[in-house]
């Protein structure tokens, strides 16, 4: 009898480093706890503290599907907590990166869409609810963010961050 080679492919795919590559599936959406962060480095920055915050940068999701504000501007170095509102009825999230990065997540999310994340580069927010991402801006760049759900950001979903 053959067993299903599904499972243990996507699993070799995430292993392999694809995008979302700590991606669980079966899990709550959320931040770990704070000890629990690992702090990576990625093109965009890396995870702060949340004693380094420098500014505070409100951002609203919408289910027309927009960012408010659609663009943001950050200095290098700046440790920024970004506090996010879903004003909708919609589950929506922000998800920071490289335009790149992004196309490819929402290409996994299009084929798994009940993939689940905790990075904390993201931030997933029931309807009417808040999150927040303390992200320390070490690297000069034009970067992307993002609502990575299943149609969201096909319609438009997405803003631009500039780190100078």
């Amino acid at each position: 009898m053959r067993k299903p080679i599904l499972i243990p492919a996507f699993c070799a795919l995430l292993a392999l480093g694809a995008p979302g590559a700590q991606a669980h599936v079966g899990a709550e959406h959320g931040k770990p706890a704070a000890a629990m962060v690992v702090k990576e480095q990625q093109p965009w920055g890396i995870a702060g503290e949340a004693a380094a915050v420098t500014r505070t940068v409100t951002v609203r999701m919408t289910d027309a599907m927009r960012f408010i504000p659609e663009r943001i501007e950050v200095k290098r170095g700046e440790t920024v907590r970004f506090v996010i509102h879903n004003d909708g009825a919609l589950l929506h999230e922000m998800v920071i990166g490289t335009k790149a990065e992004l196309d490819a997540h929402a290409e996994l999310m299009q084929r798994f869409p009940e993939m689940e994340h905790d990075e904390p580069w993201m931030a997933h927010v029931a309807p009417g609810g808040q999150g927040e991402i303390v992200w320390h801006f070490n690297r000069a760049g034009d970067f992307d963010f993002a609502c990575l759900l299943p149609g969201h950001y096909q319609a438009g979903m997405k803003g631009r961050l500039y780190v100078r």
